[in-house]
């Protein structure tokens, strides 16, 4: 299993409300958990049977939290945009800047938001995952057009706090 492997298998667990997944061959054994208190951990087991082998889950870059929930990042206190807080994509998939092709966008530059206001919707694999705001205050940044991929952590918004 490559690299490759495991992030389509995150892609389509991150999908799903499924909270542990393991994954076992003659090989190796992959078990990947959900949640603030989960440790994703990917054990080798080389052809030699030698002893096993912990990797974090980070190190193939297959992190992947549950799908409900944004994860905003304080920008760095060196750029012009310290205050900003940056809600990046949870998931990977296509964004939507409004809840359908004819309405208008959920947000945009200016518009002040409130602790859950929908921010937008990512689909992944077929289910809408609306993304909300985690405090209040204004949106100063757009950074994906409608209908545009998005990656696992990318930048979606930069909102100031109120």
């Amino acid at each position: 299993m490559d690299v490759k492997e495991i992030r389509r298998l995150l892609e389509a667990l991150a999908a799903t409300d499924v909270r542990e997944f393991t994954y076992e061959t003659g090989d190796y054994k992959l078990t990947l958990k959900r949640g603030e208190e989960a440790r994703q951990t990917l054990t080798y087991l080389p052809p030699a049977a030698a002893p096993m082998q912990q990797v974090p889950a980070q190190a193939v870059q297959s992190s992947a939290p549950a799908p409900e929930t944004a994860a905003p990042v304080a920008a760095s206190a060196s750029s012009p945009a310290a205050r900003l807080i940056e809600v990046q994509a949870p998931i990977v998939g296509t964004f939507y800047a409004s809840p359908a092709p004819d309405a208008g966008p959920f947000v945009k530059v200016g518009d002040r938001v409130a602790a859950g206001t929908v921010l937008c919707i990512i689909e992944a694999m077929k289910l809408m995952n609306e993304i909300e705001a985690e405090g209040a205050g204004v949106v100063r940044e757009v950074l994906v057009g409608n209908g545009e991929p998005v990656e696992y952590g990318q930048v979606l918004f930069r909102i100031e706090p109120a």
